[in-house]
């Protein structure tokens, strides 16, 4: 074990918050493996998710005044990213089972699925920002083809406010979009 006068020789020397980092890894990493192992019951995605934490960290550093308040944000950030993971996994699961559902004529490429699968992350995360009612409406219009009085009988509330909801869920759409159009643009050449 180090003492934290020679990790300040070994911590890197460009800023205080890179160095506040430095120090937290050194501190509560083999923690936070433990942890987020004990939680998944995956060494693989343990590492690959504290691993993960400690990126944002470095993202956005913090300083913090107690190492129980350093353990507390590092397990806030490493239960999202977990949520995050299983939410992931759900998909890709629900994809395979329709897939698996489907004539093999119809199995679509592995480029196509990957597309899918990249489609239906994006939306999940669209909807997961939208209130509850309002994901609800979108899903149930344009998913299974309800009618607006059909999911305001389901929802308990008005057409018009299906409508709304519907809106605003299409208005998360193209902002994804712009955006993701926005990261293309900034990487294209």
């Amino acid at each position: 074990m180090h003492s934290r006068d020679h990790q300040e020789d070994v911590a890197p020397a460009a800023n205080p918050a890179m160095q506040q980092v430095h120090f937290l890894y050194s501190d509560h990493h083999n923690w936070l493996y433990g942890w987020l192992r004990f939680r998944l019951g995956d060494a693989t995605d343990a590492a690959d998710l504290a691993h993960d934490t400690f990126v944002r960290l470095i993202a956005r550093p913090r300083c913090f005044d107690s190492s129980q308040e350093a353990r507390a944000y590092l397990r806030t950030i490493a239960n999202g990213l977990c949520i995050d993971l299983w939410r992931h996994r759900e998909i890709e699961r629900a994809w395979l089972e329709t897939l698996a559902t489907q004539p093999e004529a119809y199995a679509p490429s592995a480029e196509e699925q990957t597309a899918v699968l990249q489609a239906l992350h994006e939306i999940d995360g669209m909807l997961r920002h939208l209130p509850l009612k309002a994901a609800r409406a979108f899903v149930l219009a344009m998913a299974c083809g309800m009618t607006h009085q059909e999911v305001a009988r389901e929802l308990g509330v008005s057409s018009r406010m299906v409508g709304h909801y519907i809106t605003r869920a299409m208005l998360h759409c193209m902002q994804l979009e712009a955006r993701n159009l926005g990261q293309a643009g900034a990487i294209a050449p």
